[in-house]
């Protein structure tokens, strides 16, 4: 079993948090998935924890996890601190596959998304 885990960083603004949870709903509902397959987790000031998430996902029998940063440039939390976290729970999971795939404002599609909103 797969899952997709949207990490944003967290904010003391619970409003904002929830954009986040609401964002990972609608992309379950675009790839036409179960809602629980596409989770969040922040990196501080909110819940659930990266570690939290991703034990949820391997105790609930998740196999693949594919971690998106949710990170619109490539700064400290891209460059080392997710990656120095799923580096520690891939070494607490094993058995398990986690796949950290590009931040989000480094997808080919930004481009695109920015250009369409200015017209």
């Amino acid at each position: 079993m797969k899952r997709l885990l949207i990490v944003a960083h967290g904010s003391r603004r619970d409003a904002s948090n929830e954009e986040v949870r609401v964002l990972a709903t609608r992309v379950a509902e675009h790839l036409q998935l179960a809602v629980d397959n596409v989770q969040v987790a922040f990196f501080e000031l909110a819940t659930p924890s990266i570690e939290s998430a991703l034990d949820a996902c391997f105790n609930n029998g998740v196999d693949e996890v594919s971690v998106l940063p949710y990170f619109l440039s490539s700064g400290t939390h891209v460059v080392n601190d997710v990656p120095r976290e799923i580096a520690a729970m891939q070494e607490k999971w094993p058995d398990k596959i986690i796949k950290v795939l590009p931040h989000i404002g480094a997808a080919e599609t930004m481009v695109s998304l920015i250009a369409s909103t200015y017209r």
